[in-house]
């Protein structure tokens, strides 16, 4: 223990100097966005409406101003999607593990979310949207947020200040690496986890990010993802997956939830809270934010149904489990394409996950006889997929006029989603195989037989999360 904690003060110290460095050379304040500052934007995320001309005839862009109904919505969509990671997921996968195991299920999301609170401003913010270097990552210029100020504006959400703009991004970070906590369970060390959260936020997701959202190669490819079905979810359920192979098994491979009451009501949060995943996605208090809205509650109820009703011709019964499952697979699939598809759009996205996200739970993984605790891969690596693919079918130019899927006569936008997906599957599942050998160097990645037993909940945290 007193290994990792060198190891982690070693490396925020480093981190923290480096920071001050650039954080001294940008040290002036940056003035008001105006109308000069708007010619030299970047090229911009492909589903931010803010960067969407009023129309095809626009002849100037209009200066950067902030703009307090946007702003309401988007510090109202941050603190929901907040939620989706504590107490939501963390409710969620707390109740599916054992009894023994509850509390330190919880424990990995929760401290994931400070992680990445403080990871995020201090160099993750300015690799992930800073101006871009050769399509791979934004440059170093605002570590430690140097010169971002109170009136500063992102050219990537241009109606809000660039601090809500900052945090609703951090929010997005620390749930992509929190939900990939759920194929590890039960086996993991916690001082591991610590490890794997620092390392795979900076290795994995801030390039990715970068490369859908912030102007890097995947954008520029053209790839569609509106809120995260490459960026957070194929991108945690390759790491998923992966990660589940290193551990290897648990003694004890029987999901044996400890409380579905909580699981129910964490499925709940992040439904809840999902709306400010997806619709704040839209950066503004508009039409698209709407569209993406009732994109998002459609999806996810036909998929809890469809999961319903496909476990019950398959295990005769239909369970209150499948339901939550269901609709956080709708939740997934529904995400790279909720502010560019119509109705009928969302409709068959939800119905199609609900279906193969139920079967890649109970018929894929069984046969390939792997270990992926709560389905992290089975639902956000298949859903994602899923997901993202189909938007490069159904997405529809008369809901966003920046995306042109297959059916209304653009074919290549398919292949590259497709590209995109595998493009992010491949690194992402490459780099968490890297990560996981170091941390098994340094620390050691999976806990005694003995402590596996007794349960992680007293084995690493001296605690209990039901004391009956």
């Amino acid at each position: 223990m007193k290994r990792l904690i060198s190891i982690i003060l070693l490396l925020i110290g480093l981190l923290s100097c480096t920071g001050l460095v650039f954080a001294e050379e940008k040290a002036l304040p940056t003035p008001p966005a105006s109308p000069a500052a708007a010619e030299q934007a970047s090229p911009a995320q492909p589903a931010s409406p803010s960067t969407v001309p009023a129309s095809a005839d626009a002849a100037a862009p209009a200066p950067l101003k902030i703009d307090t109904g946007d702003t309401a919505w988007m510090i109202v969509a941050t603190a929901l999607v907040m939620l989706m990671t504590i107490p939501g997921l963390a409710l969620f996968y707390g109740g599916l593990s054992k009894k023994k195991d509850s509390l330190n299920t919880i424990a990995m999301s929760f401290v994931t979310f400070c992680i990445v609170s403080t990871l995020w401003v201090i160099y993750g913010y300015t690799f992930a949207f800073g101006e871009d270097l050769s399509g791979i990552i934004g440059k170093p210029a605002k570590l430690l947020l140097a010169g971002v100020g109170v009136n500063s504006i992102s050219d990537l959400a241009k109606t809000i200040p660039e601090y809500i703009f900052i945090v609703y991004q951090l929010t997005f970070a620390a749930i992509t690496v929190a939900l990939a906590s759920g194929a590890y369970i039960e086996r993991m060390k916690f001082s591991a986890w610590v490890l794997f959260s620092i390392l795979w936020m900076t290795v994995v997701y801030l390039p990715v990010a970068h490369w859908v959202w912030g102007g890097g190669f995947l954008a520029k490819l053209g790839a569609l993802d509106f809120a995260g079905g490459t960026v957070v979810h194929i991108n945690a359920g390759a790491a998923a997956l992966v990660g589940a192979l290193v551990l290897g098994k648990r003694r004890e491979t029987t999901l044996i939830p400890s409380n579905l009451t909580l699981v129910v009501t964490g499925a709940g949060l992040l439904w809840f809270g999902w709306f400010g995943f997806n619709a704040g996605s839209a950066l503004a208090a508009n039409g698209l934010a709407g569209a993406a809205f009732i994109n998002t509650n459609t999806a996810t109820a036909v998929a809890a149904v469809a999961w319903m009703l496909a476990e019950w011709i398959h295990a005769k019964k239909p369970t209150v489990l499948g339901l939550a499952s269901g609709a956080v697979a709708g939740l997934v699939a529904i995400t790279p394409a909720a502010g560019f598809v119509n109705i009928s759009g969302s409709l068959i996205i939800g119905a199609a996950a609900g279906i193969v996200s139920f079967f890649s739970v109970a018929v894929l993984k069984p046969k390939l006889g792997y270990d992926d605790t709560l389905d992290a891969f089975g639902i956000h690596g298949v859903a994602g997929t899923l997901g993202a693919i189909l938007t490069g079918i159904f997405a529809d130019p008369s809901i966003n006029e920046l995306g042109k899927g297959l059916l209304y006569g653009n074919p290549g936008q398919l292949m590259t989603q497709i590209i995109a997906a595998v493009v992010t599957m491949i690194y992402s599942g490459g780099a968490t195989y890297v990560i996981f050998m170091i941390i098994k160097a340094l620390v050691g990645v999976r806990v005694d037989t003995e402590e596996e037993i007794t349960g992680l909940d007293e084995s690493q945290h001296g605690e209990k999360a039901y004391n009956l």
